[in-house]
């Protein structure tokens, strides 16, 4: 068997840490993680294994490790560095490159599969502080431009019943609030207007910082996830449950896939 406890810089476990057990061939033997104490723990038969530790916002860790026959082999605790994280942005206004950017999202269909779309029109400035916590954006997006690949759903999407586009043309979020989280992890919180209802809303955001284009243009990037419930907004499933229309469920996954140039 082999075991270790994964800690952090300050000795404290790191729950939900990833390990991969390799033979020296770099063949998988066992992949788990970490309990909520840190602690890991595989039955293996005797050799010698290659150990990958991975976990948000710290540096790969591995070593390796020889088992023998019915022995518990312990590395003890391993100690995980903090990676140091990106780059951010220089400060300016940044705008969302449309070309190599989406929005996603991801609804349950009320007792049937899974429902994927995407919003095919939406544009963007992100305005980067000195101090990266004090930035701020702005994103439009097109409610007409809805798209899950069924037209009739989506005409009815765009309908009195849901969006409703023709009153509120566009769904629109300013993002005030840059919460650093550790790591390339950050939590970015506004206001998102949607349906005529403006309401808080928290990206959990993962930045995978600076590079340049094809071109060599200067571009960042990041992904980033909420969860949105549709009642929030007045967009009422239960109702067109009463009346027998089919519609998809009261929560909505959206994923955002994003990159920005600076603004000529």
């Amino acid at each position: 068997m082999l075991s270790c406890r994964v800690v952090d810089p300050v000795n404290e476990p790191v729950g939900g840490a990833e390990l991969v057990v390799s033979d020296p061939m770099g063949r998988r033997v066992v992949t788990g993680g970490t309990d909520p104490y840190g602690s890991f723990l595989a039955t293996v038969p005797a050799g010698e294994y290659r150990l990958a530790v991975s976990a948000e916002g710290y540096a790969p860790y591995r070593a390796i490790a020889l088992v023998g026959e019915n022995s518990l082999a312990s590395l003890g605790d391993v100690t995980l560095q903090v990676a140091h994280p990106p780059e951010p942005p220089a400060p300016g206004d940044w705008e969302i490159e449309p070309m190599h950017s989406s929005i996603g999202f991801t609804a349950r269909h009320i007792g049937l599969a899974r429902i994927h779309g995407r919003f095919d029109s939406f544009a963007g400035v992100v305005r980067i502080a000195e101090r990266v916590e004090r930035s701020a954006m702005h994103v439009v997006i097109d409610a007409a431009s809805i798209d899950t690949g069924v037209r009739m759903r989506d005409d009815h999407l765009r309908s009195g019943d849901f969006l409703d586009v023709r009153r509120f043309p566009t769904l629109e979020f300013y993002g005030d609030r840059f919460v650093h989280k550790g790591g390339n992890r950050w939590a970015v919180t506004g206001a998102l207007s949607l349906h005529g209802v403006t309401r808080t809303v928290t990206l959990d955001t993962e930045y995978l910082g600076v590079g340049n284009g094809m071109e060599g243009e200067v571009r960042a990037a990041c992904r980033a996830t909420t969860e949105l419930h549709r009642d929030d907004f007045t967009v009422s499933w239960q109702s067109m449950l009463a009346r027998g229309i089919a519609v998809v469920g009261p929560s909505i996954r959206v994923d955002l896939d994003v990159q920005i140039v600076p603004k000529g």
